[in-house]
């Protein structure tokens, strides 16, 4: 069994478009293998920011082909179709024949068996597999036409030992790697995976990634156990960093403590994002001035160290700059600016988006029983910090740095920090806003948004979500169901539509209140399938309101859901089942009406008026504002009305010979569906 071994090196390939080339390759070259019926043992896939290397062992080095029977076309088929069949099996005419099967007369073939050479097969399947490569970002240099993710400059190509012979674009196959370019050390050869390993090993370059990743996290644990910081890296930029160096080496840096004073998420910010550094926490979770950084060389004289300094402290000066100026710009003063800034080009500006929450947090502020002024005041400048320089230079920090604008000139806690968490959540694992006022600001944010977009008809497709709709409503949903809310969203869309309408945009879609509801009773069934509710129970709880009270039909769905294998649901289940199989069998052979109230007079039987009676109290239960108090108490009162039913269907037979008699007992089950279904629809659901 032999070896494939690829190397393709290039000039420095950015992390993401390596980890998505490595993945993609290596799974066309096993796919092609396959297509051909070459067996294989294993593959892997190893990447550095100059290399991109494939090796597959395990395989034949010569295959024997069977002799085969190809079927053709149809006899009478075009001619073009018997071609096609010719040339692609490489075949004569003189080897076609006819014959005669079930389905008709067709051509066919005979092949000889023949010894296949893989090696033969490789010249082919590489070049194909990476010209079938489509970069996600690629360019394309010189006088070349190859388009690549960086510049192309060698490609080794072994099987068995020997070079695989073809050519790629302009670039030749061959046994030569680039050891250390930065020595200006001339190609080595390469006769192996084993081989090349040793020759990158003597140059101590790490071609794993994962080994990579190891090294890098061993150092970085070390650093910070002796000086007893906190070793809670991003493991995003870990993951980055390892595919931007291949010969891994960590360096401990500093700044001047002078930028500590800046607030930490631009510090962090700065390092994380712009340069790739670490910083480093002490044991109570306070930023500290020490950073960490993934070198791709040994730093003997520390040249990189005082270079890297350099760059972070110039950055870092440049912040605090921007953060003296404008955590000293008043933020009402700012509001007036926002006039400059396009929200969407159909739905005004920002300062209108402003305008609009503040009447907004009026209704709201009512409907949550919250301090008005607060409200209105945290909505007005929640937008204010997107003028800044530091919003500008760190987008990230959008209403973080206004919640620091606010704190500095004044504004209560509450209003600051609605000022951040109004944009939350940020993700499906993101927490959503606790405090009332930033909760407040939450909500109407969020239905200004639905509204505004649905009413110009820019709503999500199957396929695309541009201005993640989607991910607002989840939001808005999430906050009311992990806050307890209930508010009337109906209400709050309603007079969202009538601001829009007072700016004077102009909607096209006339059904905006519906069209929201409806999109926001979707998500609320992908939420709740997504905190693993039964799917036949959320359809039972949703259809069965049609309401805005999303806070009612979580809760429901929650408490069904927990309950559905205990007996007190079975019973419920089960009670209900037996009496709505007689009403669904009788409404498809009932020529009459049986939607109306039963008729007291016509109980024949005590069971009928224990029945009625029943009805009548869970009925009454459910008129009374008891059952916002306690779902456990709803199914046990649901329950408890097994007994009385099974009596009477124990004593009485509701296929009387008396037709009026028949047709009030059938509504008096008729009504017992209907009150049970107060609760649920229980005819959605499938079973305890």
């Amino acid at each position: 069994m032999a070896e494939l071994f690829i190397e393709l090196f290039s000039e420095e390939i950015p992390s993401k478009l390596q980890i998505d080339a490595r993945q993609k390759i290596r799974q066309m070259l096993e796919e092609r293998l396959q297509k051909k019926e070459i067996q294989f043992n294993s593959s892997k896939s190893f990447s550095t920011p100059k290399r991109l290397v494939f090796v597959i062992d395990g395989i034949p080095e010569k295959i024997e082909q069977k002799k085969k029977v190809l079927k053709g076309p149809k006899v009478g088929a075009p001619q073009v179709a018997l071609d096609g069949f010719i040339k692609s099996n490489n075949l004569n005419k003189a080897e076609i024949y006819k014959k005669n099967i079930e389905k008709g007369e067709f051509y066919f073939a005979n092949t000889k068996p023949k010894v296949i050479n893989i090696i033969n097969e490789f010249e082919f399947i590489i070049p194909e597999v990476l010209q079938g490569y489509s970069w996600k970002k690629s360019m394309k240099w010189s006088v070349y036409d190859l388009s690549w993710g960086r510049p192309l400059k060698s490609i080794i190509a072994l099987f068995n030992n020997k070079v695989i012979n073809f050519n790629f674009f302009h670039l030749q196959s061959n046994n030569l790697t680039f050891a250390d370019e930065t020595n200006g050390e001339k190609q080595k050869k390469v006769n192996n995976f084993k081989s090349y390993l040793s020759i990158l090993k003597s140059k101590n370059i790490v071609l794993d990634q994962e080994k990579r990743k190891i090294i890098i996290v061993r150092k970085f644990n070390n650093i910070c156990n002796s000086r007893k910081l906190k070793n809670n890296f991003n493991e995003k930029l870990i993951e980055e960093v390892v595919n931007l160096v291949e010969k891994p080496n960590v360096i401990i840096g500093k700044f001047d403590e002078i930028y500590l004073k800046v607030p930490q998420e631009i510090l962090v910010i700065t390092m994380q994002q712009h340069q790739k550094y670490f910083p480093l926490f002490d044991s109570n979770s306070k930023l500290t001035n020490l950073f960490l950084l993934v070198a791709n060389l040994p730093d003997n004289k520390g040249y990189i160290k005082t270079g890297n300094q350099r760059v972070i402290e110039a950055r870092l000066s440049d912040a605090k700059f921007f953060w003296d100026k404008n955590k000293a710009q008043n933020l009402v003063k700012q509001v007036g600016k926002l006039k400059n800034l396009s929200f969407f080009k159909q739905l005004g500006t920002f300062y209108d988006r402003t305008q609009r929450l503040r009447k907004l947090a009026s209704l709201v502020s009512d409907q949550l029983n919250l301090n008005k002024e607060k409200v209105e005041i945290a909505s007005s400048i929640c937008k204010a910090d997107l003028v800044s320089d530091l919003v500008r230079e760190y987008p990230e920090l959008q209403g973080v740095m206004g919640r620091y604008f606010a704190i500095e000139q004044g504004f209560t806690e509450d209003i600051s920090f609605a000022i951040s968490d109004h944009y939350l959540p940020i993700g499906i694992n993101s927490d959503v806003p606790k405090k009332p006022i930033s909760t407040a600001v939450a909500v109407i944010d969020k239905i200004d948004i639905l509204v505004g977009f649905f009413g110009i008809n820019e709503k999500p497709t199957s396929s695309k979500d541009p201005f993640a709709l989607r991910r607002t409503a989840i939001g808005l949903l999430r906050i009311i169901t992990e806050n307890n809310l209930t508010i009337q969203l109906k209400d709050l869309i309603n007079y969202s539509t009538v601001l829009y309408n007072e700016q004077n945009v102009k909607f096209s879609n006339n059904l905006v209140v519906k069209d929201v509801l409806i999109f926001l009773r979707e998500r609320f069934k992908n939420l709740l399938k997504d905190k693993k509710i039964r799917s036949d129970i959320i359809e039972a709880v949703v259809s069965s309101h049609t309401g805005d009270d999303f806070l009612v039909l979580y809760k429901k769905c929650l408490i069904f859901n927990k309950n559905i294998s205990k007996d007190i649901c079975k019973n419920i289940i089960g009670t209900y089942k037996r009496v709505s199989n007689i009403i669904d069998q009788e409404l498809k052979n009932q020529k009459g009406d049986i939607m109306n109230q039963p008729e007291s007079f016509l109980f024949k039987k005590d069971e009928e008026k224990h029945l009625f009676n029943k009805i009548n109290e869970i009925r009454k239960y459910f008129s009374s504002t008891k059952r916002q108090e306690s779902y456990d108490e709803t199914l046990k009162i649901l329950a408890e009305a097994k007994p009385t039913t099974d009596n009477f269907f124990d004593n009485v037979i509701v296929n009387d010979e008396n037709l009026d008699i028949k047709k009030n007992r059938l509504k008096l089950l008729q009504m017992f569906c209907k009150t049970y279904n107060n609760f649920v629809d229980f005819s959605k659901v499938e079973g305890a």
